[in-house]
């Protein structure tokens, strides 16, 4: 699996106070959506993420409704957070 840069810095660190559009797939028009629905921060989208029981299916659906992401977008947050899940959790 290829990752991006913008995935392996995201993964790299502690995820702190990081903004949402600090995680892989997410860009400002997605990171919008997500901030006016309340997720404004990445360690809230992880909240989502762990609610969702690390479920892939269920966390892009969550993802593809909350935000609009297309399939690319939803593999790349999803392989971003259950990485950074692996290393830190």
């Amino acid at each position: 699996m290829s990752t991006s840069q913008k995935h392996r810095n995201f993964v790299g660190e502690p995820m702190s106070d990081k903004d949402v559009t600090e995680l892989a797939g997410i860009g400002p028009a997605l990171g919008g959506r997500l901030s006016s629905k309340g997720f404004d921060k990445a360690y809230v989208v992880l909240g989502q993420f762990l609610v969702l029981k690390k479920n892939e299916e269920l966390f892009k659906d969550w993802l593809h409704d909350t935000c609009g992401a297309n399939a690319k977008q939803q593999r790349d947050c999803f392989d971003c957070l259950n990485e950074w899940c692996r290393a830190f959790l």
